[in-house]
């Protein structure tokens, strides 16, 4: 799961009892990163997934647990539960991830890109040679997984792979991608260099501030604040000069929102269906800023709830 990273002030605000005019306003209902999506015969209910989390997050909440519990079928974007699929998703992302005709990363990046990745993996300890094999898009996908692994945050502890191993020879799993679809997406397939070499660079300017950026992600998750985590979305799109904004925008309609319209006509197929589903998708395809998955649904007339 790719991240846009960047530092936001987080406030811990106290439970507090205020009274105004005589009348005593209450705290607002806790919420959580779900969704029920409900038309007039039948619901779905949708997860939004940390792909890497920590043991903090468990338990999860009852409410999230027993969503689950209800649903006969779950959907996820690839079932990385199957061996057969990760050893597909492995082949293809060698194939298609990997440079080609003797050429090298060090040979693609301009001088100041490639410095600031050996500089880095200087300091994270990491063979200067480790990203070379990659394409540049595929290089700041790895980058981006090694940066936050390095935080202790464990794909095998993501809500994905969770919920798959619940639903084992208990519910239906239902992919919503394929695996070439996932890896075209982790390769960047049709992607020029010069668009991955713009990724693999901002990914470089933004892994010094994973700490905090990481950190926000999760307490925004665990709030049940999606305004919060798009915040933390969208910060980094003012800083960029308006060739950047280009590029990022491209990049944005690959990796977000041509998966997130997607994934919303399944949500309606599995509706219309009358199908009891609850499906588990990165956060980030519900909440960003620019026709997320709810608000795709929102405006098809469905009734949409934050759990």
């Amino acid at each position: 799961m790719p991240l846009k990273i960047k530092t936001i002030l987080w406030l811990a605000v106290a439970f507090v009892s205020v009274s105004l005019s005589g009348c005593s306003l209450k705290d607002k209902p806790r919420q959580h990163f779900l969704w029920k999506i409900s038309d007039q015969n039948s619901s779905v209910y949708i997860l939004g997934s940390i792909h890497f989390a920590d043991s903090s997050f468990y338990p999860l909440e009852s409410v999230i647990v027993n969503a689950f519990d209800r649903s006969d079928e779950l959907a996820v974007e690839l079932d990385i539960s199957d061996s057969s699929v990760i050893k597909e998703s492995v082949r293809l992302s060698s194939e298609l991830g990997s440079l080609k005709d003797g050429m090298t990363l060090d040979m693609v990046l301009p001088e100041d890109v490639l410095y600031s990745l050996d500089s880095l993996c200087l300091a994270w300890y990491i063979p200067a040679d480790f990203f070379y094999g990659f394409n540049p898009w595929t290089a700041a996908m790895n980058l981006s997984a090694v940066a936050i692994q390095r935080m202790k945050f464990d794909a095998r502890l993501g809500f994905d792979l969770y919920f798959l191993m619940k639903a084992r020879e208990k519910k239906k799993i239902i992919s919503l991608e394929t695996v070439e679809e996932q890896v075209n997406i982790f390769t960047g397939k049709g992607f020029s260099d010069s668009v991955g070499i713009f990724y693999l660079k901002s990914l470089i300017q933004e892994v010094a501030l994973i700490d905090s950026s990481m950190n926000m992600f999760k307490r925004a998750w665990k709030s049940g604040d999606a305004s919060l985590f798009r915040t933390a979305m969208d910060l980094r799109a003012g800083e960029l000069n308006h060739s950047d904004s280009l590029l990022l925008k491209k990049v944005n309609e690959f990796i977000y929102i041509s998966r997130n319209r997607k994934m919303a006509e399944s949500v309606e197929k599995f509706l219309a269906e009358n199908r009891s589903v609850f499906v588990v998708v990165g956060a980030a395809h519900l909440v960003g800023s620019e026709e997320n998955v709810i608000e795709i649904l929102r405006h098809k007339g469905l009734t949409v709830e934050q759990l």
